[in-house]
């Protein structure tokens, strides 16, 4: 409760700091408003050609604009232009698909060199689809938009991407990080490639993200040296990281955020056909697992608090089998070298992914030849090593943008 209050007080501020400096739209007709937005299941811009046309990965299938409102305030449109995309990329296993994201563009110009572009990754929002953020920010119920406007108000561009799944038809496929590195990287090329928006093909850009979305900024900054070559990535801002699956798994196997262990769990075998899951659940299990997959953060988070995979299994430790063990490692993050420079930064006292993950993703990318700043914050649990990383992570983005060099921390 707490965290909400601090969020939506950030928010107030941050959005009267953005109408302070592009200036208010006018109110918006009841047409426009929130309750009016049908969810993604609903709406056929979400649902993509079948099969998907000839092209790469990043083409845009189709785009629109449209307004978004920001929590609380949800009478009038945050004042910035606004693009919800539909765009090709690739799947954990190399397959094409379509992902959905939203792109936001400041009103003021940026005369200095093409305007920067920032791919966000939201943190955990839950496996169903009226949980992806380009629904919540048109209905302004996206919690974290008052950190994407402290981007905004820098005169950046934002694109967010809905991951693969969350959105558009079929299951998300949540803390996947072969999936969500390639939707980060893709909603910047497609970004880059529509009308209208001032921005550049191969302009500056760079990957930011925290909890599950840090995970995404680390897998973009990994496979963008082969994924995507072309995209200009300055920098990679990746915040309390969960980088080894299984080790969080085990640690919070009991406890108060066990939900989040079962949505990965449902998010990795929704990614991976050979990955046992279904045929080892039991009855509580397939009752769990059907909740999951339409669960938002707060279900998942509260449903499930203080229990244990056991619960819903047949088998007594289901990650100790080679396919799971195979598919954990895949999405392990610090196997490979990001060239771009790397910020990675973590809560010293995060109750859901011990600092030791974020010190030894560190180690590993240091060991691994990358550039690499490290930031621990004091006193700082999960939700507020977000909020307090935030400030940190824009200001070294900045720096990146400004081409200034850093030293690192290895």
């Amino acid at each position: 409760m707490l965290s909400s209050l601090r969020r939506r007080a950030a928010c107030l501020l941050v959005l009267a700091s953005l109408a302070a400096a592009f200036g208010l739209a006018g109110p918006a007709s009841a047409a426009d408003l929130g309750f009016s937005v049908p969810t993604p299941s609903s709406d056929p811009f979400y649902t993509p050609p079948s099969p998907l046309p000839a092209g790469k990965a990043g083409d845009v299938l189709r785009s629109r604009q449209v307004d978004v409102y920001a929590e609380p305030l949800r009478i009038v449109p945050v004042p910035v232009r606004a693009w919800q995309v539909l765009y090709r990329s690739t799947s954990a296993t190399g397959q094409p698909i379509a992902v959905s994201g939203t792109l936001l563009v400041p009103p003021t110009p940026w005369t200095t060199g093409a305007r920067p572009l920032v791919s966000y990754a939201v943190g955990t929002h839950g496996l169903g689809d009226s949980c992806a953020p380009s629904y919540k920010l048109r209905t302004g119920t996206e919690n974290e938009e008052a950190l994407i406007a402290q981007a905004l108000l820098k005169g950046w561009a934002v694109v967010i991407t809905d991951y693969a799944g969350l959105g558009t038809p079929g299951g998300h496929t949540y803390a996947v990080g072969q999936a969500e590195g390639p939707a980060m990287l893709d909603a910047i090329r497609a970004a880059q490639q529509l009308p209208g928006t001032g921005l550049a093909a191969g302009g500056p850009a760079a990957v930011w993200g925290y909890s599950q979305g840090g995970q995404a900024a680390a897998f973009a900054g990994e496979l963008q040296p082969t994924y995507a070559p072309d995209v200009h990535l300055v920098g990679i801002a990746a915040g309390g990281v969960p980088a080894d699956l299984e080790k969080l798994a085990r640690a919070n196997d009991g406890a108060p955020w066990f939900g989040l262990v079962l949505g990965a769990a449902v998010g990795l075998s929704t990614a991976y056909q050979d990955v046992p899951f279904d045929g080892i659940l039991n009855d509580a299990g397939r009752a769990a697992v059907a909740q999951v997959r339409t669960a938002c953060v707060v279900e998942l988070a509260t449903a499930f608090a203080f229990h244990h995979l056991g619960d819903y299994l047949t088998v007594p430790d289901p990650l100790a089998d080679p396919h799971w063990q195979a598919r954990l490692a895949e999405n392990h993050a610090g196997r490979h070298a990001p060239t771009a420079p790397v910020l990675v930064y973590h809560g010293i006292n995060d109750e859901i992914i011990p600092l030791s993950v974020g010190e030894q993703l560190r180690a590993d990318y240091c060991g691994l030849g990358a550039t690499v700043d490290w930031t621990a914050f004091p006193l700082s649990e999960h939700i507020t090593g977000d909020i307090v990383g935030a400030p940190f992570a824009l200001s070294w983005l900045a720096d990146r943008f400004a081409a200034r060099p850093t030293a690192g921390s290895c």
